[in-house]
């Protein structure tokens, strides 16, 4: 992909880098000594929780749930950010260099990561989209991605949450791929708890039909209490 110049959402979240220690267990009481371990060895960090793709529903690893938008999606990579999320994929233009490279829409759906601050206020779930937004568009394109002016902000509700979406046009600019712009859609919803629910969908600007699709796909966020 070309360089693009950024514009419209800041990047403005700080990366997390402290390693997390998973729980050792205790040895039970014995005759025989504890040995000592070498300092050398570092613990191995906890590994990031995943969701998954179950029938028609994306389960995130809080086992929340959103309903896939067709049959017609398949399971993919959740690469756009997200938090113990899952992904789905839908190929919308196959070989469209003649070397095998393909073009689609995806839709992500997981929990806001922990290393993004969050409040439960309108104020707070907007700016939980701004942060959650931009990574997904430097993880989805890259960290110069170009917005079309536009951007829409929306308070929205799913099942009584208040939550906030996003709509902006990444620029699109690709030898032999006849699109020039994709949508990005975030929708972060309040869990009541303190934490959040994301969606992230990256549609070709040839398909718009599918931003209401995920709008109404949206609107099905199961919480788990």
């Amino acid at each position: 992909m070309a360089a693009l110049a950024a514009t419209g959402l800041s990047v403005g979240w700080i990366w997390s880098k402290a390693d997390a220690v998973a729980p050792v267990a205790l040895p039970s009481g014995g005759a025989k000594p504890i040995e000592t371990v070498s300092p050398s060895v570092k613990p191995s960090s906890t590994p990031t929780p995943f969701g998954k793709v179950l029938g028609t529903v994306m389960v995130a690893s809080n086992n929340d749930t959103m309903p896939i938008m067709s049959s017609a999606w398949g399971n993919n990579d959740e690469r756009s950010g997200l938090w113990g999320g899952a992904a789905i994929w839908l190929t919308v233009h196959n070989n469209y260099d003649g070397k095998g490279a393909s073009w689609g829409n995806y839709t992500a759906f997981g929990q806001l990561p922990p290393d993004i601050p969050y409040k439960n206020t309108a104020a707070g779930l907007k700016e939980a989209a701004v942060q959650i937004g931009t990574r997904a568009i430097v993880n989805l394109y890259d960290k110069d991605a170009k917005l079309l002016p536009g951007t829409t902000h929306k308070e929205i509700t799913v099942n009584g949450h208040p939550g906030h979406e996003i709509v902006a046009k990444v620029v699109v600019k690709i030898p032999k791929l006849t699109e020039t712009y994709s949508t990005v859609m975030i929708a972060v919803v309040d869990r009541g708890d303190g934490t959040a629910d994301v969606s992230v969908a990256d549609i070709a600007g040839s398909t718009p039909a599918w931003q209401n699709v995920w709008r109404y796909k949206v609107s099905q966020i199961a919480i788990n209490k």
